[in-house]
């Protein structure tokens, strides 16, 4: 086998998608209860900066006979990101690993702010805050390891996937319901959505 293969899961094996810490719904939000302070802060966020490997991917990597890297992504993260930028909301991804797949599934979600192979990921962030015009506060980072704190600590959302590193968990602003890979990234697409009020805007269409 040669040259890179990009896996698209349309569905996930039963159980794949079931949060790891489900709570009752007690504020309107599908996934669960989430407090008042962080729908504030989703309400004022104009741009989710997005960790790949082990947010939008399990964390995982497929290596084939000819030394092919493989990663798996979510539909239903990708019809969030999509469904997101459609309400005026911006979303960019900051990761350590270089890929062309990374390149290619991005560009297929209209992902303009992509930035790969970086090994200073604060140093990311200011040139993608000079690039918006937008300042830290504006901004909620997903993230799944220690190597994503320095951004997350100066954003105004700063979130962990379910399954991300426990010390990451405790300090995160919010720890999703859903694990990296399975839903994680359409859950902040969505809670930031549901905060400002556009959820329902993009239900039924192909965006």
């Amino acid at each position: 086998m040669s040259g890179s293969i990009t896996l698209v899961a349309a569905a996930s094996p039963a159980g794949d998608d079931i949060p790891l810490h489900p709570q009752p719904v007690t504020n309107g939000f599908p996934y669960g209860e989430v407090s008042p302070a962080i729908l504030h802060q989703a309400q004022h966020t104009r741009l989710l900066i997005c960790d790949v490997d082990g947010v939008f991917s399990d964390g995982r990597i497929y290596l084939g006979n000819d030394g092919e890297e493989l990663k798996a992504f979510h539909t239903r993260d990708g019809y969030g990101v999509k469904a997101l930028q459609a309400t005026g909301v911006a979303v960019a991804v900051i990761t350590g690993r270089e890929s062309r797949i990374v390149s290619q599934r991005m560009a297929a979600l209209g992902v303009a702010h992509v930035q790969q192979g970086v090994h200073d990921k604060s140093g990311a962030l200011d040139q993608l805050l000079a690039a918006t015009g937008l300042n830290a506060e504006a901004c909620a980072y997903i993230g799944d390891d220690l190597i994503d704190w320095p951004v997350m600590a100066r954003v105004g959302l700063a979130v962990s996937v379910a399954d991300g590193h426990p010390l990451l968990r405790q300090r995160a602003d919010y720890t999703s319901y859903s694990r990296g890979c399975f839903g994680a990234v359409r859950e902040i697409c969505d809670l930031i959505m549901f905060a400002q009020g556009t959820l329902e805007t993009t239900e039924g269409k192909s965006i």
